[in-house]
């Protein structure tokens, strides 16, 4: 925001000293980022950066681990027949990315929909108990994790859903839903109820009336939230180590096993690609709250 024309000494000096205050913390922020990335293109099996690294000898360089994250766990890596099959049958991190994306879609679709419905129903002003029920249905977002990941362990083994996909996907399901309810209900604030009255004056019965008017004007906020869902599921690890099986190995988990056992630079290659999901996943979400201001009137700030 630029200041004034009319103002002081004191208010430029602020403002100036507030945008460098703002700029460190950002930068405190992303450091690890910065640091991660370019250590992921190490040539030697190294966490710190090398002399040719400093001096950007090209030969410091390299691919290689971005390689091994397709070629660990394959029966044979350098054969050129049936390569693609075997890598994907049995490359260990595939194997995950594969978990997580199954886990991450499902466990997102059901998230979406029961926080959406519940979003829906705690806006209406005849809804009884709003406090008591928006304070449980957020409650995944503040109890900390580890108490959430030892409940769900003890009524999963008592209920037979451990080491279950389904019992997975509704872990997940339960952590992505407050951040669909809260991003629905924010877009909820500004919709004029005065369209769903006026639909219903015209004859259009509740269930057309939200997917012709309600439905489109809330998209962006389901889908906002959605993609936050999809991120929480793809970037968890506590509960999956608690309630999944060896075999449902999650990009996380596999990360989480592999600076434990031994020690690679796979990771940083791992890590580097799930940063770069998350800017793009952010970055839609971004776009689609734009989308919905302007569909509401509003100027995109």
């Amino acid at each position: 925001m630029a200041l004034p024309s009319h103002a002081t000494t004191f208010e430029k000096v602020w403002h100036y000293v507030f945008l460098v205050i703002c700029g460190l913390i950002f930068l405190f922020l992303i450091a690890p980022i910065l640091v991660v990335i370019p250590l992921s293109f190490n040539a030697e099996p190294y966490f710190t950066f090398t002399q040719k690294m400093l001096s950007l000898d090209p030969e410091g360089y390299s691919l290689r681990w971005y390689e091994r994250l397709l070629e660990q766990g394959m029966n044979a890596p350098n054969a050129v027949a049936g390569w693609w099959s075997d890598m994907w049958n049995n490359a260990a991190w595939v194997r995950a990315a594969k978990n997580s994306f199954i886990i991450g879609i499902a466990s997102t679709l059901l998230a979406t929909v029961l926080g959406t419905v519940a979003a829906l129903g705690l806006s209406r002003p005849e809804m009884p108990f709003k406090g008591p029920i928006m304070a449980i249905l957020i409650s995944p977002m503040i109890v900390p994790i580890i108490i959430s990941a030892t409940g769900l362990f003890f009524f999963y083994s008592a209920t037979g859903l451990a080491n279950t996909y389904p019992g997975i996907i509704m872990a997940h399901a339960v952590l992505g839903i407050p951040f669909v309810i809260i991003t629905v209900t924010a877009t909820l604030v500004g919709f004029d109820q005065s369209l769903t009255r006026a639909a219903a004056s015209l004859g259009a019965n509740p269930r057309r009336t939200f997917f012709k008017v309600t439905m489109p004007l809330i998209l962006p906020g389901v889908i906002s939230g959605a993609l936050f869902a999809f991120v929480t599921s793809f970037d968890e690890v506590v509960v999956v180590l608690f309630v999944a099986d060896f075999e449902q190995q999650t990009i996380p988990r596999q990360m989480w096993n592999g600076i434990r056992e031994q020690i690679s630079p796979t990771i940083l290659a791992a890590a580097t690609i799930l940063v770069a999901v998350s800017i793009a996943l952010l970055t839609t979400v971004e776009l689609l709250r734009r989308r919905g201001e302007r569909m509401r009137g509003i100027t995109p700030s």
